[in-house]
């Protein structure tokens, strides 16, 4: 199995942009450089498992919320990272969403059949 290092990154730096972190102050929370904290966020460095569990205390995370894109049992991070997203939405913004999400579904589905 291979990490994807680029999109453990790019999801700690949403998680950390969405909590209204600084890069300094999530190296910091995490003992870490900031240069590290930089080269981790883009993708440059392979992260260590004591970097990032650093990493995800200092985000107040599981370590499956960070390398969800990597391990095969990830659905229910995405299941509450989704809910997540519509949480703040309108009843119309939730129904048109639904709609959405159900026939992308089915395109889906029909375009892997074939």
């Amino acid at each position: 199995m291979i990490l994807d290092y680029k999109s453990i990154g790019t999801r700690i730096k949403n998680l950390r942009i969405n909590q209204n972190m600084t890069q300094e102050r999530l190296a910091e929370f995490a003992g870490l450089s900031i240069t590290h904290t930089s080269h981790v966020e883009t993708g440059n460095t392979k992260v260590s498992l004591p970097s990032l569990v650093k990493i995800a205390n200092a985000l107040g995370v599981t370590l499956d919320e960070l390398v969800c894109d990597s391990i095969i049992k990830g659905k229910a991070v995405f299941e509450n990272e989704l809910a997540t997203t519509i949480s703040d939405c309108s009843e119309l913004e939730i129904r048109i969403i639904s709609d959405m999400a159900k026939a992308l579904k089915k395109s889906m589905r029909e375009r892997i059949k074939s």
